[in-house]
């Protein structure tokens, strides 16, 4: 019996055979194929085409023995893909029809019912809302896992001086805890970034169909609880269209690894010969081809590297979304592959920050000389000028100023000046002057909020472990 002219379209083009006789060229098939990349929804898909055949089969637009038989399957197509034997096939373009055109081999009949009620306009939307939110799951919680490292760390070294910068030039000295701790500070507001986000995608898109909703009679609620979501978005051209949850999560990823990038530079330059601030062991090193004295910090320069991947993906997708109209345009299917790059490059560069901070170990002695170096005192000099002699701030600057210039003329520091020859700048300096120009006083004397005495970094530290028990 030879096929039909229909039999012989749906054989070349198992989407939509009816409309077109023949099949796509090889060059259309490789530009509009996704499997390559898209296959990472196949968990998130199953999950929404088993909530999704609940449904149908709850109002009554499919039976419950069709229901069943769509679960088991779904079920086995799970198994097959988790233990590699799923027969993958790019001229299926993606992984929503390679799932459904293997369920319809297993199943028959009912497998060709699933799709009832939806689009894949409105299956892939879901799904990558399904996959984000899952993302941002798991990299809050390794977030979390770096700022408990650096509390740690935090704790330990709360009263133990390092220098301070601006410019990169010594300012002040602060506890190598308390710097620490603003990186803490800096990843929570990274949580915060992602949770707003969870929040703001976690609307379920499936049932708005096409573009334009369904006549079948489905339960968008039912199908949103199921899969976690808080309701039904609530415009069908919007909720098929919408990418700025991606955008919303690429946005909250690009600054995290900038953060992440900043710590990484900090490794590298306290690690550098000149500085030898900390040190790392094998597992977070390598060394050179010809130079056997060399201890590169390469975990730290690729996480570095990684923030220009991350940041890139983010101005990718807001480029391919600038200038579509409403609503599908297969433009989006260029979403997903910056989006799962960028998460990759992130959880990477998170776990090896964590691992680096759990491995450093401070040279604390050598941190201690640096504290001191570069008049890092001054401040404190025009403080107690202020505080003791009542000395206007202005005026207590320029005297600090000016003794500084006469100690690096002297090649002293401030506290190697003679008590004569400050009083010959201001003649009220006692020799009670001494006692706030050691790093140690300096330090301890910084106990508003927020700042770097020991007592208030060893209480962040303490109360930081204890909100990320």
């Amino acid at each position: 019996m030879s096929e039909t002219p229909d039999q012989r379209n749906e054989a070349a083009n198992p989407q939509w055979g009816g409309r077109f006789a023949a099949g796509p060229s090889v060059v259309m098939q490789e530009i509009n194929a996704s499997i390559g990349f898209d296959r990472k929804l196949w968990r998130q898909d199953i999950r929404g085409s088993l909530a999704h055949a609940a449904m149908l089969a709850k109002v009554g637009v499919i039976g419950p023995q069709d229901e069943q038989t769509i679960r088991a399957g779904l079920a086995a197509i799970g198994h097959e893909i988790e233990t590699g034997r799923f027969p993958f096939d790019a001229a299926l373009e993606d992984i929503h029809m390679n799932i459904e055109v293997r369920l319809t081999d297993r199943i028959g009949e009912a497998g060709r019912r699933l799709h009832t009620g939806r689009s894949r306009n409105d299956q892939v939307a879901t799904d990558f809302r399904l996959w984000v939110r899952d993302a941002i799951d798991g990299l809050t919680a390794q977030i979390a896992d770096v700022m408990r490292a650096l509390a740690d760390r935090a704790g330990t070294y709360a009263a133990d001086p390092m220098p301070g910068f601006t410019h990169l030039q010594t300012a002040q000295p602060v506890t190598f805890g308390h710097h620490l701790l603003a990186y803490v500070e800096m990843l929570d507001r990274d949580r915060g970034r992602l949770a707003d986000c969870r929040r703001r995608l976690n609307q379920c898109p499936l049932g708005s169909a096409a573009l334009a909703g369904t006549s079948f009679p489905i339960d968008r609620a039912m199908t949103a609880k199921a899969l976690g979501f808080d309701r039904p978005t609530a415009n069908s051209l919007d909720a098929v269209s919408d990418r700025d949850f991606a955008l919303e999560f690429l946005g909250a990823a690009a600054i995290s690894a900038m953060h992440l990038s900043r710590f990484a530079e900090e490794i590298v330059i306290w690690l550098s010969a000149p500085w030898r601030f900390i040190r790392l062991s094998d597992a977070f090193t390598t060394g050179s081809s010809i130079m056997p004295q060399k201890r590169n910090p390469d975990a730290a320069e690729l996480v570095r590297a990684k923030t220009g991947r991350v940041t890139g993906a983010l101005v990718a997708l807001l480029t391919v979304m600038k200038g579509l109209p409403l609503a599908y345009a297969k433009d989006m299917q260029e979403d997903k592959e910056p989006v799962f790059d960028a998460a990759e490059a992130w959880a990477l560069s998170l776990a090896a920050i964590a691992g680096m901070v759990r491995d450093m170990t401070p040279d604390t002695a050598r941190m201690r000389e640096f504290a001191g170096s570069g008049f890092a005192t001054a401040t404190d000099l025009a403080d107690w000028l202020v505080r003791v002699l009542e000395l206007p701030f202005r005026d207590a600057h320029h005297v600090t100023g000016r003794l500084v210039a006469m100690a690096e003329a002297k090649g002293v520091d401030l506290a190697g000046l003679p008590l004569a020859e400050m009083q010959a700048e201001e003649k009220r300096i006692t020799a009670e002057v001494f006692t706030v120009l050691t790093v140690e006083a300096s330090v301890a004397s910084r106990t508003s909020l927020g700042g770097t005495a020991p007592a208030n970094v060893a209480r962040e530290a303490a109360r930081w472990r204890e909100a990320l028990a």
